[in-house]
């Protein structure tokens, strides 16, 4: 096994963690979670989605949101957009970098932005587009790369064609995501492969894991191993998607970086502070959240 020295963590709880949840943390709360993120080492953070409140009520105050973040050198706040509004949004409010989502498949494509896989990838083009041109990293994130919960499994020859598709809009990230967590690392290993294929070297490659079946941290090892530079985690293991039937939460940051400080991964992310935070989250939550070190502890002379 082939391991990189160090890896970018991307830090999804204040947007992806948050964005399924019955429990809305006010703007305070979510400003505070971030600031936590980036005391722990968090340089990566997506912090909101300028989408449709009444579709995701969870992230109704965006704009106020990113409006009281503090501006530490460094640190990238990043925005998951939709369309030209949520651009246009995201724009005036500063963010740093823009995701974009396109599902891979119709069906859960056209029940989570509205439209169909070949205009999400045409509107994804216009959007890197205009986010290149204001100066703004851009992300392309492909999901349900690995299953989905409508139409079952994704062909590879069905994400070839989406990948293809995505690299010609010329994203500087392209993402996979496992969004129902059905992936197991044998799938990691070739879709990444298949992604640097089509994307070319110019394009970096970032996974998006889901821990519903537990195969969440295997698969970001795995994902390691075939060149990804980034792994999306969330804080306590928050997370899903509203328009994804059952789907659970992210691949834990504290659980995540606990595995690649074993294996000496850098990652630039305390673990202790990471985990503090979990059971800071848990109590505005007011619920058990999935991830295990705040159970557990550390290894041997973690503080629980």
């Amino acid at each position: 096994m082939s391991a990189p020295g160090s890896v970018t963590v991307l830090e999804v709880a204040p947007r992806d963690g948050l964005q399924n949840e019955e429990t809305i943390l006010s703007t305070d709360d979510k400003v505070e979670l971030v600031e936590r993120a980036v005391r722990a080492g968090s340089r990566r953070i997506e912090v909101t989605s300028f989408v449709n409140p009444a579709r995701v009520p969870q992230m109704a105050d965006a704009d106020e949101v990113m409006a009281a973040l503090p501006r530490p050198d460094g640190v990238s706040y990043a925005g998951l957009v939709m369309n030209g509004r949520g651009l246009d949004r995201a724009l005036a409010a500063g963010v740093d970098e823009v995701d974009v989502v396109v599902v891979a498949t119709d069906t859960f494509c056209r029940r989570n932005q509205g439209v169909g896989t070949a205009e999400a990838c045409e509107q994804a083009a216009t959007i890197v587009a205009r986010a290149r041109d204001a100066g703004v990293l851009t992300t392309v994130t492909i999901g349900a790369a690995f299953g989905c919960p409508f139409e079952g499994e994704v062909a590879e020859g069905r994400l070839r064609e989406v990948v293809r598709r995505v690299a010609d809009a010329g994203p500087d990230e392209l993402a996979l995501a496992d969004t129902i967590g059905v992936a197991v690392p044998s799938d990691v290993s070739a879709r990444v492969a298949l992604a640097a294929e089509v994307a070319g070297p110019g394009v970096s490659l970032r996974l998006h894991l889901h821990d519903t079946r537990h195969t969440g941290v295997a698969n970001a090892v795995a994902g390691l191993t075939a060149g990804v530079t980034t792994l999306d985690a969330s804080i306590g293991g928050t997370g899903g998607c509203p328009f994804a039937p059952d789907a659970t939460g992210n691949v834990a940051t504290e659980d995540l970086v606990y595995l690649l400080d074993r294996m000496g991964v850098a990652t630039g992310i305390d673990l202790a502070a990471t985990t503090a935070t979990t059971a800071w989250l848990e109590e505005r939550l007011h619920k058990r959240l999935p991830g295990a070190l705040l159970r557990s502890g550390g290894f041997p002379d973690q503080e629980r």
